[in-house]
């Protein structure tokens, strides 16, 4: 299907990773899962505020919510190349996985409204924590039309943000947005 937005861009979503994980270090509830919902709320909110995605990659529907389909690989690679670290914190009991960047985003790859877009999501899930985070996640209508393992359409971030669904509304979503050119 034709795509509404330029190639994703695997560069872009490292220094994004690197950059909202710098920002979560001093949030006690900064770890993986906390990282990869700023990641989709602000990939989702810049395209209904700005109409375009900021990195463009898929997102797929996992048990904790959203995440980037190439998450791991580009954490991975970033680790490689010495960009960052993983380090397992506790939180009231709970291994906690914290991304630790050893260098900064290259902030240049990330506009201003990319930038402020990121900030305003990291900002609103400041301390709230991996449940939380999910739990928000999964009102999402993206997440809730596909199913487990499969992409969110991009395009479902024009969709409301939460809402009751019957499960024939659920069906029906299904095959609107199999319609649509994104179908990611």
């Amino acid at each position: 299907m034709t795509e509404l937005w330029d190639k994703p861009d695997e560069d872009k979503l490292g220094e994004l990773i690197l950059y909202a994980a710098g920002q979560l270090l001093d949030d006690p509830t900064g770890g993986a899962t906390k990282v990869n919902k700023v990641l989709f709320y602000a990939e989702f909110s810049h395209i209904r505020t700005h109409g375009v995605p900021i990195t463009g990659v898929s997102y797929q529907k996992l048990p904790q919510g959203p995440a980037p389909r190439q998450l791991v690989p580009v954490r991975e690679r970033l680790i490689a190349d010495g960009a960052a670290r993983l380090q397992v914190d506790q939180y009231f009991g709970k291994p906690l996985h914290r991304l630790v960047p050893l260098r900064g985003p290259r902030v240049d790859a990330l506009s201003q409204q990319e930038l402020s877009t990121v900030d305003q999501v990291i900002t609103a899930l400041w301390g709230k924590t991996a449940s939380q985070v999910s739990e928000m996640s999964h009102q999402e209508l993206g997440w809730i039309m596909v199913e487990e393992g499969e992409d969110i359409p991009l395009s479902t971030a024009y969709l409301p943000r939460r809402a009751a669904m019957s499960d024939a509304a659920r069906r029906r979503a299904r095959e609107l947005a199999a319609s649509l050119p994104d179908a990611r």
